[in-house]
């Protein structure tokens, strides 16, 4: 096994479990102060891994986002590492107010599993050409300046590469012409995401690349 707990190893019911111990820590936690302790598993998911936990609330078709906060190194194994991002995502993301027992029948919980992050290895404009809509996320960094955005965001806004690497850069607080600098590194990585249909539903795997072709592509 990798030394880090590579999505590409995840099946289906790795992602489900996942999921609902995102879900069962955040419910745990509202209802009884307790940390859940995850459950006992083996193989790709004691291994060290990155996740970030997204909470969303559905209203009217709409999954507008509740809280969202992740990690970018493997620090702990991956099924205790979505305890950890679970639970900070619904109490400690500062846009947000801590989210309330009450919403849990509101919000679906999404968890996205990360690839190691690599460098961009082009610079100037090129840069944009090793960036891939629905496969990859990006980091913009310099200095003490940071910015973190996952796969699921250019597709759901439907940009470019180029607005995909600026925004990143917004995100970091830097100027959105920041990754033309040599001196800003940028990086990239991939996820598997896995999200509930509906508040406590089942669990599905989503497309991204395909959610951009048929959202985007033929606006």
């Amino acid at each position: 096994m990798s030394e880090y707990a590579d999505p590409a190893l995840l099946g289906p019911e790795d992602g489900e479990l996942l999921v609902r111990t995102a879900r069962r820590a955040v419910e745990v936690y509202l209802t009884s102060g307790r940390v859940l302790e995850p459950p006992s598993v083996g193989g790709v998911l004691a291994a060290r891994g990155m996740t970030f936990t997204t909470i969303r609330r559905v209203s009217g078709g709409r999954y507008d986002l509740r809280g969202c906060i992740g990690y970018l190194s493997p620090v702990e194994p991956l099924i205790k590492n979505v305890v950890t991002t679970a639970l900070a995502a619904a109490l400690e993301d500062p846009r947000f107010e801590p989210l309330s027992a009450e919403e849990l029948g509101e919000v679906v919980f999404e968890v996205s599993v990360l690839s190691m992050p690599r460098d961009l290895e082009s610079a100037g404009r090129e840069r944009s050409r090793e960036v891939v809509i629905g496969r990859d996320g990006l980091i913009a960094e310099y200095r003490v300046y940071k910015g973190v955005l996952l796969p699921e965001v250019p597709v759901e806004y439907c940009w470019d590469e180029e607005t995909f690497l600026s925004e990143t850069c917004v995100k970091a607080g830097m100027t959105p012409d920041c990754w033309l600098s040599e001196r800003v590194r940028v990086r990239r990585f991939t996820a598997r995401v896995f999200r509930e249909t509906s508040p406590g539903g089942p669990v599905v795997e989503l497309d991204l690349a395909k959610e951009y072709r048929e959202r985007c592509r033929t606006r």
